[in-house]
């Protein structure tokens, strides 16, 4: 039985960097939605052994790989908890989320695997429990499984859904750079942070209103600063887009995506087309996406 799955990538409206904690972590305060640019993962059931395989030469084919590891870590935890003998899973990625770049594309694959697996053998844990465990294998993997526009604090594990988030459609950018998180967390220079703590409060209060929210008064990265200065790409690449589209210009995660918001569909595919021609022969590249 071979199931095909799709798997979403993120971004971040707005990330704030509220504090280093004693684990050596970060605690955030951040609202995520995910974009309808996805992998799509190809699952077949009931084989012989564990095997992963990407058409991407940047993901790794082996244990090393989030979906590989969210294959074990469900067949460990589904014999602990039903007695249920391991069993093989053969996972294919066709990846269309630029790696590295900030838009969750690993961790949505091993959100995917973990909800794929829970259906196949008939929900043996709930959606908490699953978010549980995915927070073992990422911070950002409990989002692709709650499934909603969310307020994320904690690490990213703590999560509330926003209701009535404005939809909006989206000019995607890989600059051609992939940002180390661990680097540019980092690099992050605290006192530049400490000046946006007064709109955390703003943001949470209108976001969980209930009312339509329009995000674009509220969007903000803690983390473009650090990711500017170890990666000029990023830096170029977002000033050129900002005069290019006409528009503010906003880095997802810890880079490298950059986006663009617009509110009418044949504005954005102007500016989609727009990049693709100026780009053509450079190494970034350019997606159309919408918020889903």
């Amino acid at each position: 039985m071979i199931k095909k799955v799709a798997s979403f990538a993120k971004i971040n409206l707005f990330l704030y960097v509220t504090g280093k904690r004693k684990d050596g972590y970060h605690n955030l305060h951040s609202l995520m939605t995910q974009i309808d640019l996805r992998d799509d993962l190809y699952i077949e059931f009931a084989q012989k052994e564990l095997s992963i395989s990407c058409d991407h030469p940047d993901v790794p084919e082996d244990e090393s790989n989030l979906a590989y590891k969210a294959a074990v870590l469900f067949y460990q935890s589904l014999k602990t908890k039903v007695c249920e003998e391991k069993k093989g899973l053969s996972i294919e990625i066709i990846k269309r989320i630029p790696p590295g770049g900030g838009l969750g594309g690993g961790s949505s694959n091993a959100a995917s695997v973990l909800m794929a697996l829970n259906t196949y053998y008939k929900t043996p844990f709930s959606k908490s429990e699953l978010m549980t465990l995915g927070l073992k294998l990422g911070a950002d993997v409990p989002f692709f499984i709650f499934g909603y526009p969310a307020i994320a604090r904690g690490v990213g594990e703590m999560l509330e859904k926003v209701a009535g988030l404005k939809f909006y459609h989206l000019v995607l950018c890989d600059p051609g750079v992939a940002a180390s998180t661990a680097e540019v967390y980092k690099n992050i220079d605290f006192r530049l942070t400490a000046n946006q703590k007064d709109n955390i409060k703003t943001g949470l209060n209108v976001t969980l209103r209930g009312q339509e929210f329009d995000v674009r008064d509220q969007m903000h990265n803690d983390l473009e600063e650090s990711a500017c200065r170890l990666y000029p790409e990023i830096k170029e690449t977002k000033e050129e887009m900002a005069v290019l589209l006409q528009r503010k210009v906003y880095m997802t995660g810890s880079g490298s995506s950059l986006f663009a918001l617009f509110s009418a569909r044949e504005n954005a595919e102007k500016g989609f087309e727009l990049l693709l021609k100026k780009w053509a022969r450079s190494k970034r590249k350019v997606f159309l996406s919408s918020f889903i």
